[in-house]
């Protein structure tokens, strides 16, 4: 294949070489080429396709020397070389070759000879290069754009795990702070924590697969506040509605977590806390707002800054987080699609 490439290839580039700068010479000088000796014009021809066999022969082993050496390289600089490389080489084959056949023929060397002989070829050249190559810098191209996503989804990937592995200690610390308070005052409702406690960590542990159906979710946040319900204040007045429509939907697990928590951790005032979860047409809407003491300054921490990491990560373009606080109230709306 490489040795029929290199004959067809260079025999075009040979033919088209010399019929173009015979046309130019003819031109300028009023010659018909086709008047010439029919021996005259054979050799010419013959040492155009000889020179054009050459000519590929060669750009072949200066393609295969920059892929050798700049093999993951393919940067201006590089292409700069290679452009560099093939233009000397075509100049010493069209001034060796070529050149010689306008001297000792006709009415000898003259300025517009040794022009076209060095311009057209490289022209012819050049396109030849562009052909050749541009399969090559394509692929080349391709590839680094694979292997750049690659290496940004896997650097994705690692944040994402280091997020994860953030929020279950922040977790972990709130419910084990929450038993033990338990233990003290009410062993039975400690026992109930310690269940609840379980079945939390066991989601964490075993469902942690990409995407969940968005029902397990809403059955580990009912699980979530029933242990929490376990500690909170008598004050405390929670509406809790799970929209029934929400049931296959497919989303990324551990998203409302961290606002429930947060609403948790921070009410107080007159201790009221509502979480709503629906679905309107495609969109899953999750809200959460709780009272909060008037001299409160912080609601956040490291549960919502992760949480707004992870939905940059995991929802580009296809999220809405509003947050909004006032003297006495702290309100969240998520809202994916």
């Amino acid at each position: 294949m490489k040795l029929k490439r290199v004959i067809f290839a260079g025999s075009i580039y040979g033919l088209v070489t010399y019929f173009t700068i015979r046309l130019l010479l003819d031109t300028v000088t009023g010659m018909k080429f086709w008047q010439r000796t029919w021996q005259l014009n054979t050799m010419e021809i013959g040492v155009c396709i000889v020179a054009g066999w050459l000519f590929v022969i060669g750009q072949d082993f200066l393609f295969r020397y920059f892929d050798t050496h700049w093999a993951n390289e393919f940067t201006r600089k590089r292409i700069l070389k290679e452009l560099g490389a093939v233009t000397l080489f075509m100049l010493l084959i069209q001034n060796v070759l070529i050149l010689p056949i306008p001297a000792f023929t006709d009415d000898g060397l003259q300025v517009f000879d040794f022009a076209d002989v060095n311009v057209i070829p490289l022209l012819y050249g050049y396109i030849y290069y562009g052909l050749r190559r541009s399969n090559a810098f394509l692929k080349a191209y391709v590839d680094n754009r694979l292997k750049l996503e690659k290496v940004m989804n896997d650097r994705l990937q690692a944040e994402l795990k280091f997020l994860k592995a953030q929020l279950h200690p922040h977790f972990l610390f709130n419910a084990l702070n929450t038993i033990y308070f338990q233990m003290d005052e009410d062993v039975h409702a400690a026992k109930k924590s310690v269940e609840l406690f379980s079945s939390l960590i066991r989601y964490q542990l075993y469902d942690q697969q990409q995407t969940v159906p968005v029902r397990q979710e809403l059955d580990y946040l009912e699980s979530f506040i029933s242990l929490q319900q376990l500690r909170a204040s008598e004050k405390l007045s929670l509406q809790v509605y799970f929209d029934p429509a929400l049931q296959g939907q497919i989303i990324y697990p551990l998203l409302f977590f961290p606002l429930v928590e947060n609403a948790f951790k921070y009410v107080g005032g007159a201790y009221q806390l509502k979480i709503n979860a629906s679905l309107k047409g495609n969109r899953i809407v999750f809200k959460v707002e709780n009272d909060i003491p008037p001299a409160i300054h912080k609601t956040g921490g490291i549960g919502l800054e992760n949480l707004q990491r992870r939905l940059e990560l995991l929802y580009p373009g296809s999220h809405s987080l509003e947050i909004e606080r006032s003297e006495t109230a702290f309100r969240v709306r998520l809202e994916l699609f």
